[in-house]
């Protein structure tokens, strides 16, 4: 077995080549030096992954959140959110988490969460006297929460990457979601208080006024509801579902006068680069997979963890600890694609259900985005709000706390993600 190009492949991350890069250089070496098979492979590995019907999925889910952006939808659900939410003591700090769960269902990236967070919402919640740091903690940290609320890419990758079903991975997502959005809330205001911070509004919103921020968003939020049950009824297909949205979003945008033509071109260049960095690494990622399958790493791997331990317990624990570790230095989109192939075996081996192990992966990784030292979401939070990335963990600790709990109780209550994917309609 030469595991040469796993080595390259860690030197080129801690020498900070990028990701896709890095990934493609370890696969290339294999297929040049090996000799077992032409050279020509690599690029074939490379195109080949292009083809699928699936990840159609991914630049269409894109395109719906940046349709959204530019429709006014986003603005709208932060209305809403604060219509619901900004009465209660840190009320922007609350819209925050509240925005971050309806966006979930919309952009599908904590990444393009936080960042149009931090530049719409963390300015906001400066002017009114909110800590900057504690800003930034909220913002990266509740975006979290759209990764498993559906459409999040990461379970497309997952589902893709492990061949799981990706409609019962959405329907798994919502119930964790939702839960993560609650505990969230409850330590805003937990925080809030201890911190003397105000609401954003003197007096609850009225009913009517509640009404009307629900009629100009509520369009949108049929979106992941759509899809939900459009995929489980059979409708039409996760990827078909990515269509859907987006021309759901262009009709929303139509109706509310806000999206114009000459929208059409950023819309367009946004989505391509956004769909460029993550095909470009699942382009590369699967010539370095078939080079892990020729080597039969993923199986050695797997029996290495058997007999290490048959305890389903320890192993979820044992596979936690390592996502976080790898988590902390590997994006996590980038994580996902290289793991996922080696860990299926492993949990099917123990009877771990993989749309149960996929939540728990998707959550895992993107909780290590707010973690140091190469955290991608406190990053892009941070180099938005010019916060110091010390004064941002100080904030997050008490985040950090509630974070890693809830990925315990999502890791050892299974049902928490299986009831929705089982229930029989």
């Amino acid at each position: 077995m030469s595991l040469l190009p796993i080595f390259i492949l860690l030197g080129a991350i801690a020498l900070g080549i990028p990701v896709a890069i890095a990934i493609g250089m370890a696969g290339m070496i294999f297929f040049v030096m090996s000799g077992a098979m032409p050279a020509e492979i690599f690029i074939q590995r490379i195109v080949a992954v292009t083809h699928s019907f699936p990840l159609l999925a991914v630049p269409l889910f894109v395109m719906t959140g940046v349709v959204m952006n530019h429709a006014g939808i986003t603005r709208r659900m932060m209305d809403l959110a604060e219509a619901m939410t900004g009465h209660w003591r840190g009320g922007l700090a609350q819209v925050n988490v509240l925005l971050s769960t309806l966006m979930g269902g919309v952009a599908g990236s904590a990444n393009a969460d936080a960042a149009m967070q931090a530049r719409v919402l963390v300015p906001e919640m400066s002017a009114r006297g909110y800590d900057k740091a504690f800003s930034s903690a909220v913002t990266a940290c509740s975006a979290i929460i759209s990764v498993i609320i559906p459409p999040g890419i990461g379970l497309i990758l997952y589902g893709f990457m492990g061949d799981v079903s990706i409609g019962r991975l959405f329907l798994a997502g919502i119930v964790p979601g939702i839960v993560l959005c609650m505990a969230m809330m409850s330590l805003v205001m937990v925080l809030s208080r201890r911190g003397g911070m105000k609401p954003s509004l003197e007096r609850p919103a009225s009913w009517q006024e509640r009404w009307s921020s629900l009629k100009t968003a509520g369009l949108a939020l049929l979106v992941p509801i759509g899809i939900v049950v459009g995929i489980r009824f059979g409708f039409f297909t996760p990827t078909e579902a990515g269509a859907m949205a987006v021309a759901f979003a262009v009709i929303i945008g139509l109706i509310l006068r806000e999206l114009k033509w000459r929208h059409v071109r950023p819309i367009l260049e946004q989505t391509s680069q956004a769909t460029a960095v993550v095909l470009l690494v699942i382009c590369m990622a699967n010539a370095f997979g078939f080079y892990m399958t020729w080597e039969r790493i993923p199986a050695a791997v797997a029996d290495w963890m058997l007999k290490l331990t048959a305890d389903p317990v320890f192993l979820l624990l044992l596979i936690n600890l390592m996502l976080v570790l790898v988590g902390m230095f590997l994006e996590g989109s980038a994580a996902l694609i290289l793991l996922t192939p080696i860990l299926i075996p492993v949990v099917s081996a123990l009877g771990i259900d993989p749309v149960h192990f996929g939540i728990v992966m998707v959550l895992n990784l993107t909780i290590a985005g707010v973690t140091p030292p190469l955290g991608t979401l406190m990053f892009t939070t941070c180099a938005i709000t010019g916060v110091p990335i010390g004064r941002f963990i100080r904030a997050a600790l008490p985040f950090y706390g509630v974070l890693f709990a809830m990925l315990l109780l999502v890791t050892f209550v299974p049902q928490l993600s299986l009831w929705l994917p089982n229930l029989k309609f």
